[in-house]
């Protein structure tokens, strides 16, 4: 642990007010994730215990071991849509050493410098991934929203009202605090009929204990369980390195993205040894934690799966009676700060290039349709590629001048611009042959001093002129490459078709 973080927690520790802050934000993050996680049980297909565990070990480990502090780590959807197929085909105990062996995976591929990938993702990608986090959050609500009794819906109501009028007052308690515990009173006095925590499913009544999975330890499990298993490990750090981007700027600091990612893996083999189903960050309830709290440190992270595990265990009957009415209400709230709303305010889309808006609505899209955060962001990534090569195309050119040097007419031909595969694939065409053959032309010069060859296309190209050009009866010079399109050339020229 760096001795800033060190310091950050040690700060929080000695100072009353800080460690209130963090200690509230931990408690309303615990009772917003009890719903989640029974929620994602049920789609891994799973007892909800298994996803609360996986929650309160998740949040704890990696409030020690994680590179971004004030983030949350739990059960997630995208890891039980991922893990679902495995637990449907083989049951829990393949599940639980998918679990394990996905966490290996994700402390391999940070040794491996997977977090370096990250320079790749766009900013449009990244406002598009933000986007559609918090559309999915406002999704996740609806169900709750439908075919219930008609008290829900004022409720709902009235804690978005307590929820953003009583920040405005103080911040001194985490406003969706206040609307849960108002809410939750109100409904149990009144005797008001609306749907609660417990109607969610059983909330566990013992501490997780030591789960060893009895699987056999041969090729043919491995070769079952470790596509589950890298699917997990990538999806899970593709959702934790992008929320801890977000917070890197929300917070306006700075977080260990390797450590981040093999910190997942060491709190996946932790949940998986604990008998958890595994998981990673949680976009809601860190926003709730962060922008919604105020919290800055690891304590609050520590704290949430602590209170997690004290709320589930010993209060399990009074959490119980919380109203699902109050906790849609807080998670709307996320969704609303959540979004990027300027990214699509009319002066920003107006001012924004069009191929950045196209790649964050794709990105949105497509997170949204599939309801997966990789897939989203892998095509998003691949359509900023497409767009990028589209323009950088146009920016080569070609311009063609006649001088007289000592008596001898040359055709230059200056070309200007970043040569790749995109951009060279009409160079062959820029050039006029046939004028450049007749007896007034003495010599072809092609001055590159304004451009540099990037790959093997160029390379190829120039091959194809300068063949061209052969068929002529003419030869042409190239000056002006630098040094490294010089190495390149030297090494490939002449060498890219198989015919010669």
């Amino acid at each position: 642990m760096k001795p800033e973080q060190l310091q950050s927690v040690r700060a929080t520790l000695r100072s009353p007010r800080r460690l209130k802050t963090e200690a509230l934000a931990g408690l309303v993050v615990a009772l917003a994730l009890i719903p989640e996680a029974i929620a994602f049980s049920v789609i891994a297909g799973v007892d909800p215990r298994i996803g609360l565990f996986a929650s309160f070990t998740m949040a704890v480990t990696i409030s020690f071991v994680g590179g971004r502090p004030a983030m949350i780590s739990a059960a997630t959807g995208a890891v039980a849509l991922v893990i679902a197929p495995l637990m449907r085909s083989h049951g829990l105990d393949h599940l639980i050493a998918a679990v394990i062996l996905a966490g290996v995976f994700q402390i391999l591929l940070a040794v491996l410098g997977v977090t370096r990938l990250m320079r790749f993702i766009p900013r449009s990608v990244m406002v598009g991934f933000v986007n559609a986090l918090a559309i999915l959050v406002f999704m996740a609500q609806l169900p709750e929203l439908i075919g219930v009794s008609w008290p829900v819906y004022p409720l709902v109501a009235a804690g978005l009202l307590i929820v953003v009028g009583f920040r405005r007052i103080t911040t001194a308690v985490p406003s969706p605090l206040v609307a849960i515990i108002l809410l939750t009173v109100l409904a149990v006095v009144s005797g008001i009929d609306v749907p609660t925590v417990q109607d969610k499913g059983q909330l566990p009544a013992s501490l997780p204990t030591l789960f060893i999975p009895n699987v056999p330890l041969t090729w043919e499990t491995f070769q079952t369980i470790a596509p589950f298993s890298l699917s997990m490990a990538l999806v899970g750090l593709l959702e934790s390195l992008m929320t801890a981007k977000l917070v890197d700027d929300i917070t306006d600091t700075r977080s260990n993205k390797t450590r981040e990612s093999w910190g997942q893996g060491v709190a996946n083999i932790v949940t998986g040894f604990l008998g958890g189903m595994g998981g990673c960050a949680v976009i809601g309830q860190t926003m709730i934690n962060v922008k919604g709290s105020g919290a800055r440190s690891r304590v609050s992270t520590f704290l949430a799966g602590a209170f997690l595990l004290v709320l589930v265990v010993t209060l399990g009957d009074i959490v119980g009676l919380i109203p699902m009415a109050a906790l849609v209400a807080v998670m709307i709230f996320v969704s609303a700060i959540t979004f990027d709303w300027h990214s699509v305010a009319p002066a920003t889309l107006k001012r924004m290039p069009k191929s950045e808006t196209a790649v964050m609505l794709i990105t949105v899209g497509t997170v949204v349709l599939t309801h997966n955060l990789a897939i989203g962001v892998g095509v998003g990534v691949l359509a900023a590629m497409a767009m990028f090569a589209r323009r950088v195309a146009h920016f080569a050119t070609v311009e063609r001048t006649e001088v007289e040097l000592n008596g001898r007419t040359v055709a230059t031909y200056t070309v200007d611009g970043e040569l790749f595969f995109a951009s060279s694939n009409d160079l062959y065409t820029q050039f006029d042959y046939a004028r450049d053959s007749e007896p007034d032309i003495d010599s072809v010069v092609i001055d590159l001093h304004a451009s540099h060859l990037w790959d093997a296309s160029t390379i190829a190209a120039l091959d194809s002129v300068t063949e061209k050009y052969r068929r002529h009866g003419r030869e042409v010079e190239l000056v002006g490459l630098n040094s490294a399109s010089i190495q390149m050339r030297e090494r490939l020229a002449g060498k890219l078709n198989a015919a010669e």
